[in-house]
C-alpha cells in the first residue's frame, strides 16, 4: 500500500508564503516524478509544478517564478514553497508521484488526499 500525506497548507495573506509537503510512505520499489496540482472549485485539475528524479522541474506558466518545487529522494518526500501568493492561488492542492511499486511491477500514480490553500486579507 502507498500512501502520500500531504501537510502546510493553511490560510495566509495575498503575498504570503507557503511550504508544502508530501510524504510517501508504503512499500516502494522507486520514485520517479514527484509533482504538484491544484483544483479550485468549479475548476479543472491543474499542474502547479512537476520534478524528474533527475531534476528536470516544470511548472505551470500561472507560477511565473513564484513556486519551487523541490525533492527529498532518501525520505521520499516532495515539496513545494510558495512565495507571492495571490487570491487566485486558492485551491485544494495536491501531490502526485509516478512509481514502482515493486521491483518488475509496471509504473504507476498515486495522489494524496489534498491540502487546502486559501489566500485571503
Amino acid at each position: 500500500q502507498v500512501q502520500l500525506v500531504e501537510s502546510g497548507g493553511g490560510l495566509v495573506q495575498p503575498g504570503g508564503s507557503l511550504r508544502l509537503s508530501c510524504a510517501v510512505s508504503g512499500t516502494i520499489f522507486r520514485i520517479h516524478d514527484m509533482g504538484w496540482y491544484r483544483q479550485a472549485p468549479g475548476k479543472q485539475r491543474e499542474l502547479v509544478a512537476h520534478l524528474s528524479r533527475v531534476g528536470t522541474a516544470n511548472y505551470g506558466d500561472f507560477v511565473k517564478d513564484r513556486f519551487t518545487i523541490s525533492r527529498d529522494n532518501v525520505k521520499n518526500t516532495v515539496y513545494l514553497q510558495m512565495n507571492s501568493l495571490k487570491a487566485e492561488d486558492t485551491a485544494v492542492y495536491y501531490c502526485s508521484i509516478k512509481a514502482t511499486h515493486t521491483m518488475g511491477s509496471s509504473d504507476a500514480t498515486y495522489w494524496g488526499q489534498g491540502t487546502q490553500v486559501a489566500v485571503s486579507s
